[in-house]
């Protein structure tokens, strides 16, 4: 199992990064071309969504990508450290809505989860008092090898 961990200060421009960070480790992992472009749209919106609640919520610890390579999958997760975040989208352990809080970054935030499902079969939302995280995984096709090209 390969891994690679990408951590970036919530920056909006450091987004641009992460997908393509995330769109080459994914190519070189086995997922099918035809993909790369929903994982990079995926990464894109998982890794914005991180940014505007760390910006929105103050927190100053870096955003977190764990790309992982397993025998026939390979998944991608986003997390941020932003406690209970999710709970617009019905994540379990999630925080309620405070009184003053804006409806516009509850529906910008359902808005992103929407996205990425839409883009990813297999996605994963968790929230808790460390933080969120959005887990997605991608099938792969095993690499040929010399020995399969000669036979």
């Amino acid at each position: 199992m390969a891994t690679v961990e990408l951590r970036f200060s919530a920056q909006p421009e450091h987004v641009r990064t992460a997908r393509l960070v995330a769109a080459a480790v994914a190519r070189r992992a086995g997922v099918d071309e035809a993909v790369l472009d929903e994982v990079r749209l995926a990464v894109g919106e998982a890794c914005s969504r991180a940014v505007g609640l760390h910006r929105g919520n103050g927190v100053t610890t870096p955003i977190r990508v764990v790309l992982t390579e397993e025998e026939k999958t390979f998944s991608i997760e986003v997390g941020d450290e932003v406690p209970g975040a999710g709970a617009a989208a019905g994540v379990p352990g999630a925080r309620a809505e405070a009184p003053g809080e804006s409806d516009d970054a509850d529906d910008e935030d359902e808005m992103g989860l929407a996205v990425i499902r839409g883009l990813v079969d297999d996605v994963e939302v968790t929230a808790g008092d460390d933080g969120g995280t959005i887990r997605m995984s991608w099938p792969t096709t095993p690499a040929e090898t010399d020995a399969d090209v000669l036979s």
